[in-house]
């Protein structure tokens, strides 16, 4: 309970949950958990817009949204991807979060988090000493 009121990173803080599920509706899920919501209450609009939120499951990070909600969150689309599903290229990747900070994040070899040991280089650096 004394985590729920003051943390944010673990989701949503009792006030904001409270806030949200007073005045807002939910218009969607994405493939990640991520539950987004829209104010109906004109007392939260914003410069003539609707507010719009996100609770995250888990930890809360912005790269864990994906570009259709991102975009909808910004009032770039009109309609939530829920209902208008953004059209994809053949080109386009999947989204993923950014892992960067995390026990997933890429290290390559000679990186400090892996050991720090790799093979010398001609470039590297050779401190001066006042020989």
């Amino acid at each position: 309970m004394f985590k729920e009121i003051f943390t944010w990173w673990q989701g949503a803080t009792i006030g904001a949950r409270h806030q949200i599920g007073r005045g807002s509706k939910c218009v969607g899920e994405d493939e990640m958990g991520n539950r987004y919501f829209e104010t109906v209450d004109k007392r939260y609009d914003y410069d003539g817009h609707n507010r719009r939120f996100v609770i995250y499951k888990g930890y809360a990070d912005a790269s864990k949204v994906s570009p259709d909600w991102h975009g909808w969150l910004h009032h770039t689309f009109d309609e939530p991807p829920s209902r208008e599903p953004l059209t994809r290229r053949v080109w386009e990747k999947d989204h993923h979060p950014n892992l960067t900070g995390t026990v997933w994040a890429w290290r390559p070899k000679g990186s400090i988090a892996r050991g720090g040991d790799r093979a010398k280089a001609s470039g590297d650096y050779q401190p001066w000493t006042p020989d």
